[in-house]
């Protein structure tokens, strides 16, 4: 992608302006965003996904005395009727479903594939919607079908209910309003609040970017090494041959301390070990993504091969990362795998130039079906 080139889709702007005036910073609002675009799920195909086990969903009902929130799936008897008003079936992950779903996610890859989480598509019926709130990531907010009005504010009070089963904001002010019809898109950075609603049937489609907090990384990123620990550090042990004699048992040494401190240290001394790890934890694939084994497809080298949708790929300057795996990786057959990480395919002749070793790899990741022979599904 030429990030800077102008996009329909930014309204005109190029990603490099986007990324620069509005992302983390101010709201865009987008008309026409992508003209003419219509659901790539109809109603009962995206029922249908709420009604998997594999699928996360939730319903959300506005009633007179409150709010009620469910967790799905959903057959279709526990769905409200649809004449009912002020209902909301949200479902996530739904790029990982839906091919359709999953190309439109890559007309967002001017921002890095570790920010992207997920498409979630909300489906509601009139007066529909979770109430105003506020959230810790930006989000695209591209309107499928019918109309969704929102108001929006930079929130100073992010004070919440008490009581609901929803995080809705206490004390909502909204500073501008908009009506968004098909096509049209919103963009919102983070902790900027806002409350949509649904103008009669309408279904929205949210492009979430996460970012981790720096407890949850730690957590990750400190469990892996754990699972690293002896490799990294050895087993050396504890040697106190000068210790006196003591009076108080009960203190710990500060030569053990100091012998702990130093344990640690090491593990985290080498910067190429914690990168390795941030790129398997950011390649995980979420806990109800599975692949199918494609171990009985014969292949024949070479051919265009382009990524399995629910496959994660990303690189740095040593290694590639798929699937919560990493690689290290140099040479011809780097560049081709990091080609292989942007693009999410590569054309026969680029396959033709990878050493037998890499071939293999590529063989592996096939019949694990994180990837597959162009045009096989």
């Amino acid at each position: 992608m030429d990030t800077s080139q102008p996009l329909a889709l930014l309204g005109g702007l190029s990603p490099d302006q986007f990324m620069k005036r509005h992302w983390h910073k101010k709201p865009l609002l987008i008309r026409q965003a992508i003209p003419g675009f219509s659901p790539l799920l109809d109603r009962a195909e995206l029922m249908a996904l709420a009604a998997k086990d594999d699928v996360e969903s939730r319903l959300v009902v506005r009633k007179p005395h409150g709010w009620t929130l469910k967790q799905g799936p959903f057959s279709k008897k526990s769905l409200p009727p649809f004449k009912q008003p002020g209902w909301t079936v949200l479902v996530q992950g739904v790029d990982l479903h839906d091919e359709a779903v999953h190309h439109l996610a890559q007309q967002f890859r001017f921002v890095p594939d570790a920010r992207m989480d997920d498409v979630m598509i909300s489906y509601a019926t009139d007066g529909g919607g979770v109430g105003p709130h506020f959230d810790s990531y930006d989000v695209f907010l591209l309107q499928a079908h019918g109309q969704r009005r929102w108001r929006i504010g930079r929130q100073k009070d992010l004070t919440l209910q008490d009581g609901v089963p929803l995080k809705i904001l206490a004390h909502f002010e909204y500073e501008e309003e908009f009506i968004l019809n098909p096509g049209d898109m919103l963009y919102l950075p983070p902790l900027y609040a806002h409350d949509g609603d649904a103008l009669g049937e309408c279904m929205t489609y949210s492009m979430g970017f996460r970012a981790p907090r720096t407890g949850e990384l730690a957590r990750e990123l400190l469990a892996c090494l754990a699972e690293e620990a002896v490799q990294v550090v050895g087993e050396l042990v504890y040697l106190d041959p000068q210790q006196p004699a003591v009076t108080q048992a009960g203190a710990i040494p500060e030569a053990l301390q100091v012998f702990a401190r130093a344990a640690v240290a090491k593990a985290l001394k080498d910067p190429q070990l914690l990168d390795c790890l941030l790129g398997e934890y950011l390649t995980e694939p979420k806990p109800q993504v599975w692949f199918e084994s494609q171990a009985e497809r014969e292949l024949s080298w070479p051919q265009a091969v382009v990524l399995d949708r629910r496959t994660r790929m990303m690189h740095d300057a040593h290694h590639v990362f798929i699937n919560g795996e990493s690689f290290k990786a140099g040479g011809r057959d780097a560049q081709l795998l990091r080609r292989l990480s942007n693009d999410r395919r590569l054309d026969a002749r680029a396959v033709s130039q990878f050493s037998s070793p890499a071939l293999a790899l590529l063989s592996d990741w096939c019949d694990d079906g994180w990837m597959h022979p162009e045009g096989a599904s």
